[in-house]
């Protein structure tokens, strides 16, 4: 019943940000990162989150979350609440860094720190490496998302895809309510889109992802690999694309659509086509997580990726500006 419930609202509540954001104009402009041709709402990432706390809230309420896990989660408010804000005035990236820093170390500090840090042929357990590890992890990933949410659908696709299989692989209400949470949403994002997500909704999807591998990775260090595995899409193409980029001396503040998913779009494909591709990649690397030992799993994840990408290469090249 919750999860019934959880979709009803998230779904109603997009449809009320998408009003109130046609009535204010508050419109996302076509821009150089746009894959995007006309001005449309964005802001229902506001519904994904009104009704993700709600529901954190019954499930804590009635004791079916652990506490370190609900309130490093909680902390999300916070992000939400500037995400949301930069989505209406446009915040200036010193303050959105400081605010995700602020978070990062709260969720951290909710969770009891992160002590291990297992790479297979080694355990780190220095406090200051580890510490430093899970923050750059929390931060790459608020950031990460928020970069990959740039066609109709694929970031929305992509917090189902992880809620259902951290669901299948840990089991958790928390897990099934983030996917219909986001797919209340979806149904107004998917193509063509009524309402984007915008940051509040980004962020937040980010935030969690990183949260949920670090909670479980405390629980058993190999779970680490596990969650890499699982988000390898978003995480892969978003490091590799930052790394390019850096290599060539681009300015990296500067907006672009040379993610990989972008460049497909102007390869000529539709959005849905984009996202689509993108789950079958998901639903391959969980089949790779259920059926084969993590260093194989992890070891072929990174040759599925490196396919993707040279497939992608070969249909638009990454260019220098």
């Amino acid at each position: 019943m919750l999860y019934f419930i959880a979709f009803l609202a998230a779904f109603g509540l997009t449809y009320l940000v998408r009003h109130y954001a046609l009535k204010k104009s508050l419109l996302a402009e076509v821009n150089a990162r746009s894959s995007h041709t006309t001005p449309t709402p964005h802001g229902g990432g506001v519904a994904i989150a009104l009704t993700w706390f709600a529901g954190l809230g019954y499930l804590y309420m009635y004791g079916q979350i652990a506490s370190p896990l609900f309130f490093a989660l909680l902390w999300g408010v916070l992000l939400c609440g500037v995400s949301f804000l930069d989505d209406l005035i446009e915040l200036k990236p010193r303050i959105r860094l400081g605010v995700q820093v602020l978070v990062a170390l709260g969720g951290l500090f909710s969770l009891g720190g992160f002590h291990t840090l297992a790479l297979g042929f080694l355990d780190i357990s220095s406090p200051l490496l580890t510490t430093l590890f899970a923050l750059l992890l929390i931060l790459w990933y608020i950031n990460l998302y928020n970069f990959l949410d740039g066609i109709d659908g694929y970031a929305g696709s992509e917090g189902i895809f992880l809620g259902l299989a951290g669901l299948m692989l840990f089991g958790g209400a928390h897990f099934g309510l983030l996917a219909v949470c986001i797919l209340g949403f979806l149904v107004w994002n998917w193509h063509k889109a009524k309402i984007f997500m915008g940051d509040v909704g980004s962020t937040l999807l980010g935030y969690n992802v990183a949260i949920f591998t670090l909670y479980y990775a405390t629980l058993e260090s190999s779970n680490l690999w596990v969650w890499i595995v699982l988000f390898g899409l978003f995480w892969a193409d978003a490091t590799l694309t930052l790394l390019r980029r850096f290599l060539q001396k681009e300015k990296l503040s500067q907006a672009h659509k040379k993610h990989a998913y972008q460049r497909l779009v102007q390869a000529g494909w539709r959005h849905d086509h984009v996202v689509l591709g993108g789950m079958v990649v998901n639903v391959l690397l969980l089949g790779m997580i259920l059926f084969l030992p993590l260093w194989a799993s992890f070891t072929c994840s990174l040759v599925l990726l490196g396919l993707v990408l040279v497939f992608v290469e070969k249909r638009k090249r990454f260019v220098s500006c």
